[in-house]
């Protein structure tokens, strides 16, 4: 019974789930947008979107938070450089999810989630 559990499962065990969001978010900072499926891109939101907090307010132990979390030393250091800059009159919403074509395969939902 999950009731009132509102962590998406995404149908993965916890430090598979946890790997799978630190290596999405990574690659979403990286690129600025990635593809996949409409509920890793909904679970992986919040996750850039604490990332990009801790980079506005620049302190070290923001830093030293997101040296935790995300994979790349050298993106968090360009991270904390340009997000201030860039979101600075911004209070949240930092990502947009856009619906795509279903996949081939399985008929999944895609979607595409970027940077604003």
């Amino acid at each position: 019974m999950r009731h009132r559990c509102r962590v998406p499962q995404l149908g993965l065990p916890a430090d598979q789930r946890k790997a799978l969001l630190r290596s999405l978010a990574t690659e979403l900072i990286r690129h600025g947008q990635i593809t996949t499926t409409k509920a890793r891109a909904k679970a992986v939101r919040n996750e850039v979107e604490r990332m990009i907090t801790l980079a506005k307010d620049g302190s070290l132990a923001a830093r030293r938070r997101a040296l935790g979390y995300i994979y790349d030393k050298n993106l968090v250091h360009a991270l904390f450089a340009q997000a201030q800059e860039r979101y600075g009159n911004r209070n949240g919403g930092y990502t947009r999810i856009i619906r795509t074509v279903s996949r081939r395969g399985d008929n999944s939902t895609m979607a595409i989630i970027e940077l604003v």
